[in-house]
């Protein structure tokens, strides 16, 4: 079997696929090939990692973390609708991404840059709400979950947008 058939690989074009359409993509996001690319996907892992790194001296830190879970009797209800608020417009955000065909938005059925975008929108709403429920229970234990997703999904979602980018252009 060629590994022209093997699952990643762009598919075969048919007749009615013209290359000089403007309304076919290559695959690639609009942004890949912007000025400032390459700095947008280094700050993404830098947060990632950054994420990480917070969650674990979180962690360490009990009077620190302390000071994070329980915020003022007024303060708490405001940090749970935040993070409500937050992890919904994410969704939102996610669910553009993934539902929305792909003839509306201009591009070939196989843009796997915008499902990944989307995955990751999804995976920081799950984060949001997970942190949400740190100031509603009153526990440190989802706040460092919430930081361990969010920066696990950042730094595996751009590798993956890093590999999708390389092998667009190969």
């Amino acid at each position: 079997m060629s590994g022209d058939w093997e699952p990643g690989h762009r598919r075969p074009p048919t007749p009615d696929d013209d290359p000089l359409d403007p309304g076919l993509d290559s695959g690639a996001d609009d942004t890949d090939d912007a000025p400032g690319a390459g700095t947008s996907r280094l700050l993404w892992l830098v947060g990632g990692a950054a994420a990480i790194a917070a969650g674990t001296a979180l962690g360490w830190d009990s009077s620190a973390m302390a000071a994070v879970v329980n915020p003022p009797p007024l303060i708490r209800p405001a940090l749970i609708g935040l993070g409500v608020a937050v992890g919904v417009v994410l969704l939102l955000g996610a669910l553009e991404r993934l539902g929305a065909p792909a003839a509306s938005r201009g591009r070939s059925t196989r843009d796997i840059a915008t499902m990944i975008r989307g995955v990751r929108l999804v995976f920081l709403a799950v984060a949001a709400f997970v942190a949400a429920s740190t100031w509603l229970v009153g526990h440190p234990l989802p706040l460092v979950i919430a930081l361990v997703i969010a920066g696990v999904d950042v730094l595996e979602t751009s590798f993956l947008l890093l590999v999708v980018n390389l092998r667009s252009r190969s």
